[in-house]
């Protein structure tokens, strides 16, 4: 299920906890900033290290449907619940990673396994900055497309990790040789995530972690289908024309496609712009045939 599908108290609450997590992540630069003019050393939060502590839990609670119910049980005081969740995870944890979590406990949730779901949801959004942080945003957004392009065009590959009698730990390996050193730590790190089986297959999970980067970079995304991969100088200009078409940054996932013959396809949300010699053959064709 993807994040995007939580309604009602559980996507209040998701909403409300992208705002804490915001908060504490941003929180810590400022912090830095301090000690710096101070003199003072600071401590650092490292928004990686909190994305894989969200992963974690968000499997800890897959796992202890006992624990979930408690952290989700509206008839206990959230006070109870947040503290609960500090005796289990202070010193385990990264300390924004706790009060994420402990904020999550004293949140109304629809369904126990919503919790899950939102915590993975925030495990992305840290990642993202944490690839932003080290200049990596571009891309980590190249890499989850070019990912998304290999599973869904690879039969076998996504065979196996759809395979219920492997293990997410086989699987994860699996993609860790296919992978790694390939691909940012990011990208990565969230390929092995889609594994988990918070979503419906790994396909649906990283159309899911390419939306929450987009949102989080504030760009929006365009699927552009070419005859032959695109020259830098004609991505920038394409990418600048889209920019003032839709008044915001736009990123461009580019696809390889013979069948286009020329010119160019160019799809942002519900919007296409079709320019193809393919195109445009079969509007003759129709013409001639009508």
């Amino acid at each position: 299920m993807p994040s995007a599908d939580l309604r009602g108290a559980s996507a209040e609450s998701l909403e409300a906890l992208v705002g804490d997590l915001e908060r504490g992540l941003s929180g810590s630069l400022v912090g830095r900033v301090v000690d710096a003019v101070r003199g003072e050393p600071g401590v650092r939060v490292d928004a990686g290290r909190v994305s894989e502590d969200l992963f974690l839990v968000a499997s800890i609670l897959a796992d202890e449907p006992g624990l979930r119910r408690t952290l989700t049980d509206l008839s206990l005081p959230a006070d109870a619940k947040a503290g609960l969740v500090h005796r289990i995870f202070d010193g385990k944890l990264a300390e924004v990673s706790v009060d994420v979590l402990a904020a999550a406990a004293g949140r109304r949730w629809a369904g126990t396994r919503d919790l899950g779901y939102a915590l993975e949801h925030l495990g992305v959004i840290a990642a993202v900055k944490a690839a932003d942080a080290e200049g990596e945003g571009d891309r980590l957004e190249d890499d989850l497309f070019a990912f998304g392009r290999l599973v869904s065009g690879n039969p076998e590959l996504r065979d196996a990790l759809s395979d219920p009698s492997r293990s997410v730990e086989d699987k994860r390996g699996l993609l860790r040789g296919l992978l790694e050193g390939k691909v940012s730590t990011a990208a990565l790190k969230l390929a092995e995530q889609s594994v988990s089986g918070f979503h419906r297959t790994v396909a649906v999970a990283v159309d899911e972690y390419q939306k929450i980067a987009a949102s989080q970079r504030q760009r929006m995304v365009a699927l552009v289908r070419v005859a032959r991969p695109l020259e830098q100088g004609e991505a920038d200009r394409l990418a600048r024309a889209l920019t003032t078409q839709y008044g915001r940054p736009v990123h461009l996932n580019v696809v390889v496609d013979p069948g286009v013959i020329g010119g160019v396809r160019v799809e942002v949300g519900d919007d296409v712009i079709d320019g193809t010699v393919a195109s445009r053959l079969d509007d003759a064709r129709r013409r001639l045939a009508g």
